[in-house]
């Protein structure tokens, strides 16, 4: 196995310790000493004298480097970052020359061939720099953890859904509470579910916990999907391990596996619980939603976002894990993930779908302004935000809203 060249820091501690020695020695020792340190560090003899009679301390850079990337490549990664909903600079990059070539189609920027190729050699950290000088000045939204549930449920086994699960369907699910500063009363829930495999995220809005709310909102998920649902890995509550629902699954979803994660361990619910944060929390925060006409208005903007997330939202994904031990240290476990790819881009590497499902999304893909579309969804989540709620006093009941939005009108 071939010896790993002497980082800058490592040969600079090296010559460092080599010369004292050298000074301290005659000629021809010297001469011994630089042939050594030629070998050990591939330097040049004459470089090595250099530093010899030098201060070895690294010392700042005089003048900054020019600029690589013009101002052609800042103005696209600005539309770029804007269109993504400013993802990291990880996801973003690996997905930069398709998404200006699909946004350059909708007419929402210019591109060249100098520019795409610029995109797809710009590096991460590069991306991160940019974006950093050209966010500097924006606000965003804090995010907030989500609420955590209880209850806990028997008969069905406790396990964790395999990170490295290659199958599409395999579902961790939660159910995020929109319930504000008071826990009583009726309210909405966001029933979320997101595939361990590809990343794919569904989202519905229900107004309680019934069997009933919590059925439908199942239903509209399954609908939805362009794959089956094989296995449903839900929390300990009560709202889903329950015999009605329990046998609702079975029944009418006909999944093959369901299990459940371990009382008090939200870890066995990462992927979920990671999303309830950056897809559902970052939306509507701690605010209180109550009302029917909420809960149409927040499933009208998941409706929205599912376009969004599953077509134009690189995801990264977990390809490795390496234990790595150092001596006085300990272990640690070191993890390394494959290129950002959207949801759907992961699905039709797989099986799962048939030739006219991918061409049917690829069509609604490429006819989709995803500028536009986060535009869209940023006005609706700002009109939910402005929607009276029941509990302030600044509209009618929730019985007579229903009445009013009842089918038979």
């Amino acid at each position: 196995m071939p010896e790993e060249e002497m980082n800058i820091n490592e040969r600079r501690k090296y010559l460092k310790i080599m010369q004292k020695r050298y000074q301290q020695t005659g000629r021809q020792e010297q001469a011994a000493l630089l042939t050594e340190m030629e070998a050990t560090t591939g330097l040049h003899r004459k470089s090595l004298i250099r530093l010899m009679k030098t201060d070895l301390k690294r010392k700042p850079r005089s003048k900054q480097r020019g600029r690589t990337y013009g101002v052609e490549v800042d103005d696209a990664l600005r539309v770029i970052a804007e269109s993504s909903d400013y993802i990291c600079a990880e996801r973003l990059t690996p997905n930069l020359g398709w998404m200006a070539t699909h946004l350059a189609r909708h007419r929402e920027m210019s591109v060249s061939e100098e520019l795409l190729a610029q995109l797809e050699d710009v590096s991460p950290s590069t991306v991160k720099r940019i974006l950093a000088r050209l966010r500097q000045d924006e606000p965003r939204l804090p995010r907030k953890k989500p609420m955590a549930t209880n209850g806990v449920a028997c008969g069905i086994p406790m396990k964790r859904i395999a990170w490295d699960e290659r199958e599409p369907g395999h579902f961790e699910t939660d159910l995020v509470h929109h319930c504000g500063w008071m826990a009583d009363g009726q309210y909405v829930h966001t029933l979320q579910m997101i595939d361990v495999a590809t990343g794919w995220s569904e989202r519905v809005a229900v107004l309680g916990r019934s069997y009933l709310v919590m059925s439908d909102g199942f239903r509209r998920i399954q609908a939805r999907l362009p794959f089956p649902i094989v296995e449903i890995h839900p929390d300990n509550g009560m709202e889903f391990l329950n015999e009605l629902l329990v046998r609702f699954w079975k029944e009418q979803v006909k999944i093959a596996e369901l299990s459940r994660s371990r009382p008090y361990q939200k870890n066995d619910n990462r992927f979920v619980e990671q999303k309830n944060s950056s897809l559902v929390r970052t939306y509507f925060g701690d605010m209180r939603l109550e009302t029917v006409s909420q809960a149409i208005a927040v499933n009208q903007f998941y409706d929205k976002m599912w376009l969004y997330y599953n077509f134009f939202q690189p995801v990264l994904r977990l390809s490795e894990k390496e234990i790595v031990s150092k001596n006085g240290q300990g272990s640690r476990i070191k993890r390394r993930y494959d290129p950002a790819q959207t949801p759907f881009d992961r699905l039709c590497a797989t099986s799962a779908l048939s030739e006219p499902q991918k061409q049917a999304l690829h069509t609604l893909r490429s006819q989709t302004n995803p500028r536009r579309l986060r535009q869209e969804i940023y006005e609706l989540r700002d009109r939910i935000l402005t929607l009276p709620s029941a509990v302030a006093g600044k509209t009618e009941d929730v019985r007579e809203t229903l009445l009013r939005c009842s089918p038979g009108d």
